[in-house]
């Protein structure tokens, strides 16, 4: 059943640096595999999704937001979350929307398909296959934690993977799960 499938591991292996309760938005959310991962972690969740039947599946979850993110407008301007989720999408020109919608202190987990799929299968079009390097340059204003670019055989596909925070104007204010080194 779509919705409850694991976690994806990326996303599961980076969430301690997430506060506890804190706000969760998954782009693209589908079915809601992140969203009922937070939540049941007790995580504030917003899910949003083109699809009607995707948002009717998560709507218990907690905010579920209709929305076509490729043709109108941001359904999110001026908020901000602890942690913003996208995986196995890419629309280029949401990037800056994205990443802005990391608070301070919040982190951005992104996992999709990357150059070099074309290969082994869908999808295979350069739009939607990030390229070598760019989810680096997308964040390029966050601290960078985790960063993987290469191929998975576990289903077998090239992919780029980032887990990124914003730091907070005070990084004394980071808590304890996130320490930062002597050179920021």
């Amino acid at each position: 059943m779509h919705g409850t499938e694991a976690p994806s591991a990326w996303i599961s292996r980076w969430s301690h640096l997430v506060r506890p309760g804190g706000g969760v938005l998954d782009v693209a959310c589908g079915h809601g595999r992140h969203l009922r991962w937070f939540a049941q972690r007790g995580h504030a969740v917003t899910g949003v999704d083109r699809s009607a039947e995707a948002i009717a599946a998560v709507a218990t979850l907690g905010r579920a937001v209709e929305a076509d993110i490729e043709n109108g407008p941001w359904p999110f301007a001026g908020e901000q979350f602890d942690v913003v989720v996208v995986t196995n999408y890419l629309w280029r020109p949401l990037l800056p929307q994205i990443v802005d919608s990391v608070a301070p202190g919040g982190v951005l987990l992104y996992e999709t398909f990357a150059a070099g799929n074309d290969t082994v299968g869908k999808p295979s079009r350069p739009d939607f296959l990030l390229q070598h390097g760019e989810l680096l340059r997308v964040c390029a204003g966050l601290h960078i934690v985790a960063y993987e670019d290469g191929f998975t055989d576990r289903p077998e596909r090239f992919v780029q993977r980032i887990a990124a925070v914003r730091k907070p104007p005070d990084p004394s204010a980071l808590p304890a799960r996130y320490p930062l080194d002597a050179t920021g």
